[in-house]
């Protein structure tokens, strides 16, 4: 199954943003494996700021059980100060429907 989203960085937070992701934790990439996550990537916009989330997950259910786990709300804590967040510092995050796909 594939995932497509996006979410928000405040400005003048894009290369912070890179540099945080390009030094994910291994707790986090593990977790992101556990619960049936692979082939992630994130793109930019630079003109609106607006990133693109793209995953392949195993089962919705399983992805879902991972907003819950200790080192994702630790991740969510360190990035809230760079980009749009919820109450419980969970990324504003809005799926995207597909249209097309093509192996």
């Amino acid at each position: 199954m594939i995932k497509g989203f996006k979410m928000k960085l405040y400005e003048g937070q894009e290369a912070e943003y890179e540099r945080r992701h390009n030094l994910l934790w291994p707790e986090m990439k593990d977790m992101i494996h556990e619960h049936g996550g692979k082939n992630y990537s994130i793109f930019l916009d630079k003109e609106t700021l607006t990133l693109f989330g793209y995953i392949e997950i195993e089962n919705e259910e399983l992805w879902a059980q991972s907003a819950d786990t200790a080192i994702n709300r630790k991740w969510w804590d360190y990035m809230a100060d760079i980009m749009e967040t919820n109450p419980d510092n969970s990324p504003v995050s809005i799926d995207l429907v597909p249209l097309f796909h093509l192996d």
